[in-house]
């Protein structure tokens, strides 16, 4: 069972249909939307300020999703992909975005909606992603617009997690 705690009075709120991995953790002030999925090892800790995770979004094995002590709160919108191993502290991500594996998005940083943050890319802190787009590097500066195909995968991503969960059900074939 996932390991979800309150803190200083404030407990985590589910939306409808979500799965959590028995070794995910989730505490204090979070509130995730429906049919979101929060995979093995994953930390979303809202301890000192505000998250929220909109519908059909997914984080990934090993993520940590933070804030910023009274100052930073995360926002998360719909049909987001988290993966492997990312940060994400005390910025917005807007709908339709995939965080790379690794990859890792500060304080103050807007990711708007259709980008990707490419694999271990470092979006520094105030850094305003343009929506479409593609950023990758150290620090990540834009690399390319998205096309169809980079679209579809994104589409394909936040589709398919909660589909995967189901595969961990106990009556599953």
């Amino acid at each position: 069972m996932a390991l979800i705690m309150t803190v200083k009075g404030k407990s985590p709120v589910f939306g409808k249909e979500n799965w959590l991995a028995p070794n995910s953790t989730i505490v204090g002030d979070v509130v995730l939307g429906d049919r979101c999925t929060v995979w093995f090892n994953a930390v979303i800790r809202g301890d000192v300020h505000e998250i929220r995770v909109g519908d059909d979004s997914n984080i990934q094995d090993g993520a940590v999703i933070h804030c910023t002590y009274q100052k930073a709160g995360t926002y998360i919108g719909k049909r987001v992909s988290i993966a492997h191993n990312a940060v994400v502290h005390g910025c917005t991500i807007h709908d339709d975005v995939l965080i790379g594996m690794g990859a890792i998005v500060m304080d103050g940083a807007v990711v708007h909606s259709g980008s990707v943050i490419a694999a271990g890319a470092v979006v520094l802190a105030n850094t305003i992603v343009e929506a479409g787009s593609i950023y990758a590097g150290m620090p990540a500066k834009k690399v390319k617009d998205i096309g169809e195909n980079m679209k579809e995968v994104i589409a394909r991503t936040a589709k398919n997690y909660p589909e995967y969960s189901k595969w961990f059900s106990s009556d599953s074939d």
